[in-house]
């Protein structure tokens, strides 16, 4: 707001202030310099919450002081009067503004845009009006008793009766009113135009009965009016023109009701002043103000009572209604979802299941029995692992608590454990590879079982590693060939006269030589993997401690023989095994190699070797290094075939060895995983049975492993 248009509405709320004022001061009580209505009361609240963000309200309050001033010196009253009215109405108006921002600060005028909506808005009006009316009482009055020498109580009633009645009903004008015109401005950018098609627009809305409602109201309470104050005085009919005021706020709207409760509460006034109508016949004339001022605030109370009561209850019920189409929205769209969610599960080629924690399943999609070979839970209760077939890959039964469900219900997160499904429906057997983990829903832990059917890609993979087996010991023969023809050849040429040619020839005999034998370490990688998977499990009581010690011994010997640096082993004692002699020394042999090359230029390689065990009769065997570590990411990674960590880094490798020891561990029945060393490096760790395993710990079955497409 520009400090011109500020001023511009000072001017204009000062015309009306005056007005108001002298109008005032003209129902002076005989005797009194009190007044028996006092409309500026409330003309003063709305204009200074019409100013309440304006630039200049110093230019508001000095042109209601001066106003006031004049007009009360103007119409009888003494200057020093004239003054005390002065500051009792700033304090009046001050108290009132300031109790509204306290109490409603959503209200126009009082710090916010809205316009009044509930009995809430009353009352804080109506409380707020009768504070600052008080506020101001306790100057006004006191000011007349030290001009006249004594104070008057029923004049102090008149004050707070007639400034309160004011303040509601004017001030409930305003703030209706205020609120629809700073509305208007705002759909019209803040110009006063299309106030013409604004009211077309709300008088086409209206339907033609409910205008001709409007009018029969207008009607009616004129005559009715009329006949209460003006036709007959001696009748006590006044209290009957309170039903007007109950139809009105039942079925009109509330900007009518306000303007209505003005109109009537102005006719009242007048015919009292006038000498007519049931309050004039009162002889007091303090008694008369204070009547005629309660019949005017009962009237203004009970419309707006009943106005905005009636507007408060139909937001709700609006509200309500709209709570329950959105409700009846996110319903529909939860069914729709829950729809399409059931359609994707039952068309899932996998099948999932949701199994609580008593066993009981209370989700299954059609893949899941297709996958179990037709085999659903009986009375939706998870049955025995034997009832679905369920065995390792190696053909031994899955224990109970070695199943996915058990794992994921004891909080482990199960990733690709592949079990063989074998049942009298099932009978060539079906490799499912199975993830898990436990939901918490509602209170309560469930399990989340995913299963894959990965037969064919077993068989494919089972069928090119034997493939690959069979073409590694085939060409051992032609190797072995070349590397004797190279040998020879290089014999010769070392001998023979050294000239261009033949040094030439040598370094093209060094770099075949050097070729051979990466070809024979890979060719030796993938018969040991093939050794790994497919050789007959010979188990007997190992002494690790032994072992262990001629592999470091070896390492040592081999790493002076290179003029490297002597790795340093830590080994505690690691007891006995229940293992194959052979693959186990193939896997510490493997795990120990790799954390020796795998250590950086200049670096003396650091190797702990330590060992526990637990009731279940594994031993948990851990091989830290002081290496340069994996990879981010690439910790699951690495027992996969051909996995190599450090590819680009220069050290060389076929990328099956940890494939290899992933193998010899899980044929003996142990788990294997790769962690990072906390002072920098790798750890790996891995279980074997002990000698104390109780009987029926899985160590391989002394054949191939049972799967689909082998004998």
């Amino acid at each position: 707001m520009s400090i011109r248009s500020a001023l511009m509405r000072t001017v204009l709320f000062a015309v009306a202030y005056t007005v108001a004022t002298y109008a005032g001061r003209l129902t002076i009580m005989d005797g009194t310099s009190l007044s028996m209505v006092w409309p500026a009361a409330g003309v003063g609240i709305v204009w200074f919450c019409a100013q309440r963000h304006s630039p200049a309200r110093w230019a508001d309050a000095a042109a209601l002081s001066a106003i006031t001033l004049v007009i009360n010196m103007l119409t009888g009253a003494s200057p020093a009067l004239a003054a005390v009215f002065v500051v009792a109405n700033l304090v009046q108006v001050g108290v009132f503004l300031s109790l509204m921002s306290r109490w409603r600060p959503n209200l126009w005028g009082a710090g916010g845009s809205e316009g009044l909506r509930s009995p809430r808005d009353l009352w804080a009006l109506l409380s707020a009006a009768f504070c600052a009316t008080a506020a101001g009482a306790a100057i006004g009055p006191t000011g007349v008793w030290l001009s006249i020498g004594h104070y008057s109580w029923p004049a102090t009633a008149v004050w707070m009766a007639r400034n309160t009645a004011s303040m509601l009903l004017i001030g409930a004008v305003g703030l209706c009113f205020g609120h629809a015109l700073a509305a208007y401005l705002t759909r019209n950018g803040g110009r006063p135009t299309g106030w013409r098609r604004d009211a077309g627009l709300a008088l086409r809305r209206t339907p033609p009965l409910r205008l001709l409602e409007y009018a029969a109201m207008a009607a009616c309470s004129g005559a009715a009016y009329f006949v209460g104050f003006g036709y007959e005085h001696e009748l006590p009919i006044a209290f009957t023109l309170i039903g007007l005021t109950i139809w009105g706020g039942t079925r009109l709207s509330t900007p009518f009701v306000v303007v209505h409760d003005m109109a009537v509460g102005t006719v009242a006034v007048l015919f009292t002043l006038h000498g007519d109508g049931p309050f004039a016949q009162v002889a007091s004339l303090p008694l008369r103000a204070m009547i005629v001022q309660l019949f005017v605030a009962m009237v203004a109370v009970v419309g707006l009572s009943l106005a905005l009561g009636r507007d408060e209850r139909q937001a709700l019920i609006a509200e309500l209604a709209a709570d329950k189409a959105a409700l009846a929205a996110k319903e529909e769209q939860a069914a729709q979802q829950a729809k399409l969610m059931g359609l994707v599960i039952d068309s899932m080629a996998d099948g999932l299941a949701v199994i609580t924690a008593d066993g009981k399943v209370t989700l299954r999609n059609p893949a899941m029995a297709r996958l179990l070979g037709g085999r659903t839970s009986p009375g939706d209760q998870v049955a025995a692992s034997g009832y679905y077939g369920l065995f390792n890959l190696d053909g031994t039964p899955i224990p109970a608590d070695q199943t996915a469900y058990a794992r994921a219900m004891e909080g482990e997160r199960v990733t690709g454990q592949d079990i063989l499904i074998r049942n009298p429906d099932v009978p060539d057997g079906r490799i499912l590879s199975v993830s898990a983990s436990r939901l918490h829903h509602r209170g309560e832990n469930s399990a989340v079982l995913l299963f894959h059917d990965v037969t064919a890609e077993r068989r494919h993979r089972d069928e090119l590693i034997g493939f690959a087996g069979v073409v590694a010991h085939d060409l051992l023969n032609p190797l072995a060939a070349v590397e004797g023809w190279t040998e020879a050849a290089t014999e010769v040429l070392t001998e023979a006269t050294a000239t261009p040619a033949a040094t030439e020839a040598l370094g093209s005999l060094t770099r075949v030589t050097r070729s051979a034998a990466r070809m024979r370490g890979l060719i030796n990688d993938l018969l040991a993997y093939t050794t790994a998977r497919d050789a007959t499990l010979a188990p007997g009581e190992l002494d690790l401690d032994a072992l262990v010690q001629d592999i470091c011994t070896t390492r040592t010997d081999s790493a002076q023989a290179a003029g490297s640096p002597s790795p340093l082993f830590t080994v505690a004692r690691l007891g006995t095994a229940y293992a194959d002699a052979v693959l186990i020394r193939q896997l510490f042999d493997n795990l120990i190699s790799n954390a020796v090359k795998y250590t950086a230029p200049g670096v003396t390689p650091h190797l702990s070797i330590t060992t526990t065990s637990d009731a279940g009769g594994m031993l948990t065997i851990s091989i830290t290094d002081n290496g340069i570590g994996i990879p981010a990411g690439q910790h699951d990674a690495i027992f996969d075939n051909f996995h190599r960590a450090h590819r680009t880094a220069g050290y060389a490798g076929t990328g099956l060895g940890l494939g290899i020891c992933q193998r010899i561990v899980h044929r003996h029945g142990g788990t294997i995983r790769a962690t990072d060393n906390p002072t920098g490096g790798s750890r790996f760790t891995f279980t074997l049975p002990s000698t104390t395993a109780p009987a029926g710990t899985p160590v391989g079955t002394g054949q191939r492993d049972k799967v689909p497409g082998h004998a």
